[in-house]
């Protein structure tokens, strides 16, 4: 689970609990204006076929850390694909967030706001 909030001109995602340990990541800090989209997304989570490194995969279970997938970074922490966003980056050493936040709805509304 994820924990994002506003900073500033910045957006934080604290990662949660043993998600920490399993992702090997605690928190990532982006700039708003990095963000280029996100949306609620729980099919995102299915049919990816490449490796995660690092990371924890358990499948059908968990599946945290760096994944790389079609030529892209993604830092992806997910239990519950039904509270999954996909958050699109620019200019970040990700390409995208695919993470699990506890209300998926209003994450997206906090990004999709106007910068």
């Amino acid at each position: 689970m994820v924990e994002v909030m506003q900073e500033g001109n910045d957006v934080v995602f604290n990662v949660k609990g043993l998600h920490k340990l399993w992702a090997l990541k605690s928190r990532l800090q982006i700039p708003r204006q990095h963000i280029r989209g996100a949306r609620k997304d729980p099919n995102a989570v299915l049919g990816w076929k490449d490796w995660l490194a690092p990371g924890t995969n358990i499948p059908g279970l968990l599946s945290a850390g760096t994944l790389r997938l079609d030529g892209k970074r993604i830092f992806w922490d997910v239990h519950n694909s039904d509270h999954a966003v996909v958050i699109d980056l620019d200019d970040e050493a990700y390409n995208q967030l695919v993470i699990e936040v506890e209300n998926p709805d209003a994450v997206v509304a906090m990004l999709s706001a106007t910068k």
